[in-house]
């Protein structure tokens, strides 16, 4: 069950994506950038990060995650976005999200947004799940009367049985991402923004997640969705970026821009073997 705070009726799974564009852009990226000061982490303080500065003058201790990146989504739009480790696929969905502001240009967002990019955000672990399910309605703006009517479908979709009344510290990774999964998806928003959580689960509540969100792509919502699963890629959606180094390498059909990508991983694979043989020759000599 899902539902917005005006209680649509519920979608027609078996209805097809409406064409792409009838109803503008749901998000517009417009050059794009976010700069990380590798000095201050949290693991360091201002005393230590100045200390390092001193040490470490004329280091680089700025890095661009992601630049000059640019593109709209449009409603109906379910939108994939794959690379490698440290491309900046996940920078970008936080920049999406409004986590992270813009080191540079911007990005505008057109309706209810729904993230899933932390499993448990905002969850306390002294609280059991069924509090946890009214906290996190709270967080959303959604009314205590509409997410009292949700309840009953959040807790079955979950499907996590008595544990819904146990502190959620007792709680597995698994569990709290069903019931994360459940709560941001029990709403129909205009945009959800997904981090590798259809990966979440065993096999049946995979196949759960799956038709939760092309229930929400039916109903003409956009959808982005980071991912490593490149077998989803093709099957689910109809548009995919490729991003490596910050930067968008291809955007368009999503068999083509993962075959792109399975090529680049290939040709990344022969180069590092190469450079490896070549060192272990220059070695034994």
């Amino acid at each position: 069950m899902t539902a917005d705070f005006e209680r649509e009726p519920e979608p027609d799974v078996s209805a097809p994506v409406r064409p792409r564009g009838d109803a503008g852009p749901a998000i517009e990226v417009k050059d794009l950038g976010i700069r990380y000061n590798l000095r201050l982490t949290r693991r360091n303080t201002l005393k230590q990060s100045l200390v390092g500065m001193l040490r470490h003058e004329g280091i680089e201790t700025e890095f661009w995650a992601i630049r000059n990146i640019s593109f709209d989504v449009l409603h109906g739009d379910n939108l994939a976005v794959v690379g490698p480790n440290g491309a900046g696929k996940t920078t970008l969905l936080l920049a999406l999200a409004g986590i992270l502001s813009p080191t540079e240009g911007e990005v505008r967002l057109y309706g209810k947004t729904s993230t899933l990019l932390t499993i448990g955000a905002g969850f306390d672990g002294d609280l059991t799940g069924r509090d946890n399910i009214a906290l996190s309605g709270a967080f959303l703006g959604i009314p205590h009367g509409v997410m009292s009517e949700l309840s009953p479908a959040i807790i079955e979709f979950a499907d996590i049985g008595p544990f819904i009344d146990a502190p959620l510290r007792t709680y597995s990774t698994g569990m709290r991402a069903r019931l994360g999964f459940s709560i941001a998806t029990s709403i129909t928003p205009d945009i959800l923004l997904l981090d590798e959580v259809l990966g979440t689960g065993d096999q049946n509540f995979k196949a759960k997640s799956q038709q939760r969100i092309r229930e929400l792509v039916t109903t003409a919502k956009a959808v982005i969705v980071v991912t490593h699963d490149l077998g989803y890629v093709t099957e689910n959606c109809n548009r995919a970026i490729l991003v490596e180094k910050g930067s968008i390498i291809h955007d368009g059909d999503p068999s083509e821009t993962v075959e792109i990508y399975r090529q680049r991983v290939k040709e990344r694979k022969l180069t590092l073997e190469s450079e490896a043989h070549r060192f272990a020759a220059s070695s034994a000599t």
